[in-house]
């Protein structure tokens, strides 16, 4: 499921965190990183996915 997340924040990296963590001050930051640009988003939903272990 993480893979998918991934993929989904490589386009759209607000999406990745939400799926990862709702609306948490990580959403907000991550919109705002997109916002200033789409490398800083995406560096920030791949490091919050990929920090949270894995669901089991």
């Amino acid at each position: 499921m993480d893979l998918i997340r991934i993929i989904l924040s490589l386009f759209l990296p607000p999406l990745g965190v939400f799926l990862e963590v709702g609306l948490s001050k990580h959403f907000w930051i991550n919109v705002l990183l997109t916002l200033l640009g789409w490398l800083p988003g995406v560096v920030h939903a791949i490091w919050v996915i990929s920090r949270r272990p894995a669901h089991a």
